[in-house]
């Protein structure tokens, strides 16, 4: 028996290159009315903007875009990976829509706190999120006044909060004489809280009396400075709010200041510009806006 010829076999196995199947031929027709649906829900939910109810619609769309591809893909048995994909990213964006709905629940308010959030909060930009952390600031209490029951006695009460009357009416005075009244969506103490630093302490200078029962939501001072430590958008926020409506009830008092003679204050200029001569207080007044000017 003759040995075999080694030299005249070929036993290195050529590796055959990969090549990537091309489509031969374009299938007639398209695919179902299913297959074009998930993809229009697709394109809608990217199209979704931000915030949580940006994030719900996205999350929306994107769950019913999957559920139609899952459906697609199961009804063609050639496509078991394209099933298992489209089920897993269906049952990913559900739980995310599921958890958007928990946190929009969970920041949604009592009718005072909502009345509230749309008539101070909402007109300079503050989000459902960020008003929901000033409502926990203060423990989603509503405090009641009783009619002829004081908020704050004149030289007696300590100036530790900062509150917003709800409803009802307050009537502000000083030594007994009338200032002006406090009406639903202002500040009981602006101006208390304005004049005060965080370390320091006082008194108010007025006395605040309910002419009728009346509802109001008070912060803690050191609880509100905790959370303006935390979030600085806040304090902002609330030095805008409070400063605006210490404006509004100087304005309200300034029409209501009249002299002996029947002249009108302007309690805009220092406390010595209130002289009962006209003549005086233009003087006066062109000198305190000169001086301004320069």
């Amino acid at each position: 028996m003759d040995p075999p010829d080694f030299e005249s076999l070929n036993l290195t196995a050529q590796p055959t290159p990969f090549t990537y199947p091309v489509c031969a031929r374009w299938r007639d027709g398209s695919e179902g009315s299913v297959f074009h649906l998930a993809h229009i829900f697709l394109f809608l939910g990217f199209m979704g903007g931000s915030g949580l109810y940006g994030l719900l619609y996205l999350f929306t769309f994107l769950t019913m875009g999957f559920f139609c591809s899952t459906i697609w893909s199961w009804s063609d048995p050639c496509t078991t990976d394209t099933f298992l994909w489209t089920f897993a990213l269906f049952g990913a964006c559900l739980g995310q829509t599921l958890h958007v709905s928990y946190r929009l629940r969970s920041v949604t308010f009592e009718k005072e706190f909502e009345e509230l959030y749309n008539f101070m909060f909402k007109k300079v930009g503050v989000s459902l999120t960020q008003y929901g952390k000033i409502v926990a600031c203060c423990e989603r209490e509503v405090q009641t006044l009783e009619r002829d029951h004081c908020f704050a006695v004149e030289g007696k009460t300590a100036i530790d909060k900062l509150s917003v009357l709800l409803t009802g009416r307050i009537r502000v005075t000083v030594n007994g004489e009338f200032l002006h009244h406090i009406y639903p969506f202002q500040f009981l103490d602006s101006p208390e809280w304005d004049s005060l630093r965080p370390s320091e302490e006082g008194i108010f200078q007025v006395t605040l009396r309910a002419e009728n029962r009346c509802r109001y939501v008070t912060w803690r001072r050191k609880k509100l400075y905790l959370l303006f430590a935390k979030h600085r958008y806040l304090a902002k926020i609330f030095a805008l709010v409070v400063r605006n409506d210490i404006a509004d009830k100087l304005y309200s008092l300034n029409d209501k200041a009249f002299d002996s003679s029947g002249y009108r204050y302007d309690l805009r200029l220092p406390s010595f510009c209130h002289p009962s001569n006209p003549v005086m207080l233009y003087s006066i007044s062109k000198l305190y806006l000169k001086d301004s000017l320069t």
